[in-house]
């Protein structure tokens, strides 16, 4: 359980010397390691904070006290550690392109803007368990970039539409353009812009009705990229 060795065993089985883990001076690569590894990766994601606040809830409902003792923080602080980090890593890099002069829109603009100024108090600081809960508890910090939408969701649970207010985390795969929780800054409308050209591209090779879809859904990333850059506001420009 506690020794990864396999991994080397099938790195070598397929020439792949560059893929074998290399002797560790801090011990085995283990479960407890491993586990904190992936919090790290599926946190960092696109869209990771939520699939790590979705897939560890089921764990911390799960696992029994014995097993969370198992580790020196137990696995649930770990969790909130985690989450903690990656919440602080989307504000805090919202607040580098707010500096930077990047624009946003939309109609949780100014509570956006509000979140990514608290950064600074956590960037650089090493978050505690005591900590992390604290974070994952302030709704001012709850903000989640959805890359597959191309928009942010600043989280107000009794706005939201994607599930009429009944959960602690939004559900991303469902956002309803008119909801009040919705920002968009100038690199998700330019993702609006590129991914509006793509379908364009296959809308000039598929004929008939698909065609005219793909076409009317490029117009409406389109018109929403427009809308973004008409209304759009600025740290430097004093309209934030």
């Amino acid at each position: 359980m506690e020794d990864f060795v396999w991994a080397n065993d099938e790195a070598t089985a397929h020439g792949l010397a560059h893929e074998v883990i290399p002797p560790d001076p801090h011990g085995k690569i283990g479960t407890e390691r491993f586990r904190r590894s992936l919090a790290w990766h599926i946190a960092r994601r696109p869209g990771g904070l939520v699939a790590l606040a979705i897939q560890y809830g089921h764990l911390r409902t799960s696992v029994s006290a014995g097993y969370a003792a198992r580790s020196r923080d137990g696995i649930h602080d770990l969790l909130d550690v985690e989450t903690a980090h990656a919440t602080i890593d989307t504000v805090a890099d919202l607040n580098a392109d707010l500096k930077d002069g990047i624009g946003i829109s939309g109609p949780a603009a100014r509570r956006a803007i509000k979140a990514a100024a608290t950064a600074p108090q956590y960037t650089g600081n090493i978050v505690t368990a005591r900590q992390a809960r604290q974070i994952r508890a302030n709704p001012q910090l709850a903000v989640y970039d959805n890359p597959n939408t191309l928009l942010m969701c600043v989280y107000k649970r009794v706005r939201a539409l994607c599930h009429r207010g009944t959960k602690d985390t939004p559900s991303l795969g469902r956002c309803f353009p008119t909801c009040a929780n919705i920002a968009r800054t100038d690199q998700h409308a330019a993702g609006l812009r590129r991914r509006a050209t793509v379908l364009d591209q296959r809308a000039a090779q598929v004929p008939g009705p698909l065609g005219e879809r793909l076409r009317s859904n490029a117009g409406r990333l389109r018109d929403l990229a427009d809308a973004h850059y008409r209304t759009r506001t600025t740290l430097q420009d004093g309209t934030a």
